[in-house]
Parts: structure tokens; C-alpha cells; sequence
């Protein structure tokens, strides 16, 4: 009668083995089920509108541009883009609730150089620019102007600085608020000329341009974007650039710093993010498709007559700017001894 085959004896060297790779193939596995997924969701983007989150009020710069993209994007993805405006604290109010949202491309913001620059210098943040965002592309960048009401009497930084300083206290320059770039802008002008003007700050730079056209502050540091109507119309004469180069919307104006005033730099930027864990591919296909909409000549037209300037790149690129402008600004900040009040 033949003997049955008997099992082999337990081996504690197979087992271990078992132990050992075990855990990394079941790593390994949800890497794949997870990049799978990913390519899967980027393959079904978009099913559903999408909606662009803008940190300041309707009518500015940042919702002008956010809706010019929003239409471009529209018709190259088929589905439709809305613009949801979220104003307050200088733009931090949009940034956290867009950093909270799903992290399925459904819900992206249109930062600028205070969201993911200046505000990490001024305020406890519920919300990391770097960490808690997934940057998709630069979008355009605005340098700052200085501009004068009409009845101020000075043709150039030079006069400026010279009458200010035979009255002092008496000049005041508006803001879009403490804090913002154009009232970061005014205090940097002070210092670096040694001059005694009152800040007025604003609820927003529409209300502050207003005031300034009508003569109840006399300069203002708004982005080139905000004033260049202004100043094509006349109701505002610029008469400096605040950027370490001339802008090429105002070849034949003069920087700051050529009319003997330094250290005044505040180019704006604006640019494109999504919630940190958005999927690479979606990401990509956002950025692809934005970079599409600013390479339209259409559309850089509609951006350069507002007064801004289409710069475009890549994620990577965008994630090493906010780094850098991230330390930046809390250099400039803590030197000048700004607050946001």
C-alpha cells in the first residue's frame, strides 16, 4: 500500500521571509491602487463645473483676470467655470476654505502675492501657502505704480519727496487696506525717503482709487493692473515704477529707484493653486490647459490693457516662488516693523 506524501516541515526561514516582504508588496500595492486612481480621476476630469475662488471682491484685478481664465477654461474643457468671490483678511478667509476643499480639482483659487507671499508675515495662518496647496501655474504679474491726484504738484518722484517733506503730515496715501501690497508699498516709500505721510487704509483698492482720483488722499502704490485705466483716461497721473525694472506697458516711466528712492519693490503676482493631494495629472492638465488660454493673443490682449503682463510656467516653478517670496516678505515685514491692524 503506498504512503501518502506527508507536508513538509514548517520552515522558519520561509516564514520570515513572508514577513519580511510582505508589508512592502502590500505597500507597493497601494501605491499602484492609489496612482491608479489618480490616472482614473485625471481620465473622468472634469465631469462637473468647476469653480474658481477668488479672495477679493468682485470688480478688482484678481476677479477681472480670474473670469478672463475662467472663460478660456471653459471652452477648452467643455464644462463650466464659476467665479466665487470670498473677501476678507486679506485674502486668508479664500485661502483656508480652498486649502479644506476635496483635493479633486473641482475647487481651485486664484492667489496673488499677498494669499501665498505677504500673509504669512502678518497673520497666524489657519492654512500653510506651501504645504496645504498644490500650485498649478503663474497666471500674469503686475508691478506696483505709484500715482499722484492731479493737483498734486510734482512731475516726478524727486518733486514729490520735496513737497511731501516741506509739509509733513499733511500728504496721506490710501490703501487697499494694512497690510496689502500697496499700503506694504507706502510704507517701504516712507522709510526709504524719510517722509511723514498719514496712512489711510481702504476696504478693498476700488474704494482707495476713488479717494485718490477725487483728491481725498494724494498718492496711492495700487498694482499697474488696478490703476492703468486711470491712468490711460487721466484721472491719475503715475509717475514711478515700485519694481526693480520698468514695466514694458510703461516703457518711458522711470523706476523708484532711478529717481533716487530704493528698496521699493512690490511687483504683484497672481497665479493658480489647488488643495495639497490634488492628483499630479489633474494638476497638470490644469496647468496645460491655462498655459493654453494665456498663450491666446485675444487674451493677453485683454490682461495687457488692464495692465498686467502674462507670465506662465510650471507647478514647479510657481512651488519655488512661493518659497522664496514666503521669506521674503517676513524680512521686509519684520525690518519695516509693518502690522496688519
Amino acid at each position: 500500500m503506498p504512503h501518502s506524501r506527508t507536508a513538509p516541515p514548517f520552515s522558519l526561514k520561509a516564514s520570515t521571509r513572508s514577513m519580511v516582504f510582505t508589508p512592502w508588496l502590500a505597500g507597493l500595492s497601494m501605491a499602484l491602487l492609489s496612482a491608479a486612481s489618480s490616472q482614473a480621476l485625471a481620465q473622468d476630469w472634469p465631469a462637473k463645473n468647476i469653480t474658481i475662488v477668488v479672495p477679493t471682491a468682485a470688480g478688482g484685478a484678481n476677479d477681472a483676470m480670474a473670469r478672463i481664465i475662467g472663460q478660456g477654461l471653459a471652452a477648452r474643457l467643455g464644462k463650466g467655470v464659476i467665479v466665487e468671490n470670498k473677501a476678507g483678511a486679506n485674502g486668508a478667509i479664500a485661502s483656508e476654505f480652498v486649502a479644506r476643499a476635496a483635493p479633486d480639482g473641482y475647487t481651485i483659487m486664484f492667489g496673488y502675492i499677498a494669499t501665498h507671499g505677504i500673509n504669512p508675515a502678518l497673520q497666524k495662518l489657519k492654512y500653510d501657502p506651501v504645504a496645504d496647496f498644490e500650485p498649478i501655474g503663474m497666471v500674469a504679474v503686475s508691478p506696483t505704480v505709484l500715482v499722484i491726484n492731479n493737483n498734486v504738484a510734482a512731475k516726478n518722484v524727486k518733486e514729490l519727496v520735496q513737497l511731501i517733506k516741506s509739509k509733513p503730515g499733511t500728504f496721506s496715501y490710501a490703501s487697499a487696506g494694512n497690510g496689502t501690497a500697496p499700503h506694504i508699498a507706502g510704507e517701504l516709500f516712507k522709510l526709504s525717503a524719510g517722509l511723514d505721510v498719514v496712512s489711510i487704509p481702504y476696504k478693498g483698492s476700488a474704494p482707495a482709487v476713488v479717494d485718490t482720483i477725487s483728491g481725498n488722499t494724494q498718492l496711492m502704490f495700487p498694482s499697474l493692473f488696478t490703476a492703468y485705466p486711470h491712468i490711460k483716461n487721466g484721472r491719475l497721473r503715475a509717475i514711478g515704477i515700485a519694481g526693480e525694472k520698468r514695466s514694458a506697458l510703461l516703457p518711458d516711466m522711470p523706476t523708484l529707484a532711478e529717481q533716487g528712492v530704493a528698496n521699493v519693490n512690490m511687483s504683484q503676482w497672481y497665479a493658480m493653486f489647488a488643495p495639497a493631494k490634488t492628483p499630479k495629472a489633474v494638476v497638470d492638465r490644469l496647468n496645460r490647459e491655462m498655459n493654453g488660454v494665456l498663450g491666446d493673443q485675444a487674451v493677453q490682449k485683454k490682461i495687457q490693457e488692464q495692465g498686467a503682463e502674462v507670465e506662465t510656467g510650471t507647478p514647479e516653478q510657481l512651488k519655488t516662488l512661493v518659497q522664496k517670496e514666503v521669506a521674503h516678505w517676513k524680512t521686509v515685514v519684520t525690518t519695516a516693523k509693518i502690522k496688519a491692524e
